[in-house]
């Protein structure tokens, strides 16, 4: 394992992330805490990285960032310290600088905050094959791109429904950016919202680590 600091965040701080693996391997991302609020999935990313750090079995080049929203997570809200929602802030064609409610800020601008600056950068340097974004919400597995067999692996094991849609409008969104208009599948990962921590490390932990053993056949 080595950790490097990923980006900065709106006041300044580091983003720590963590890379697994012989180097050499396919690409792979794993964000959470895109939105701070969304506990679930940074606890997911937590046990990962503690069980990636005792054991990592996959020929995978695999980045782990646990808390990409760290002004977020630290202050207890969606947004970033600027205010603005990072799922609605990259630089996609159907970026919209429309502010429905606050709590779905896109910025002022597309990729105007230094945390999609450097999601950016990472997505069109290291060009992974695969991106899984832990969210918390209604449960539900949503696809952009090719990466259907992940979602079944998932799907399989915690019951979650597989969608193409989110079922409304997410412009500025990561899964447009990197698994539509490039060629990083993404999926975004729903975990029951209110779930327990330790029901969350039980059933999405093992569900994740079977998960990758299938992006590990598809793109080994």
């Amino acid at each position: 394992m080595t950790s490097f600091v990923f980006g900065s965040t709106a006041l300044g701080l580091p983003i720590e992330a963590f890379r697994f693996g012989p180097g050499a391997g396919p690409k792979v991302l794993i964000l959470a805490g895109v939105h701070g609020d969304e506990k679930e999935g940074v606890v997911a990313a937590l046990g990962l990285l503690k069980s990636f750090h005792a054991h990592f079995p996959y020929k995978l080049d695999l980045t782990l960032v646990p808390r990409f929203n760290e002004d977020g997570v630290l202050l207890g809200t969606r947004m970033n310290s600027h205010g603005v929602d990072l799922n609605r802030n990259m630089p996609t064609k159907d970026w919209s600088p429309e502010v429905k409610t606050p709590r779905y800020n896109p910025g002022p601008s597309a990729a105007s905050e230094p945390e999609s600056v450097a999601l950016a950068k990472f997505l069109e340097t290291e060009k992974p094959v695969f991106l899984m974004s832990l969210h918390s919400w209604h449960p539900v597995l949503n696809v952009n791109g090719d990466c259907r067999k992940e979602a079944e692996v998932l799907s399989r094991l915690t019951g979650y429904k597989i969608d193409d849609d989110i079922g409304y409008p997410a412009p500025g969104c990561l899964g447009t950016y990197a698994g539509l208009e490039r060629s990083s599948p993404t999926l975004t990962y729903e975990i029951e919202r209110g779930l327990a921590h330790g029901e969350t490390l039980r059933v999405h932990v093992p569900a994740i680590l079977e998960c990758l053993k299938e992006t590990e056949k598809r793109h080994g």
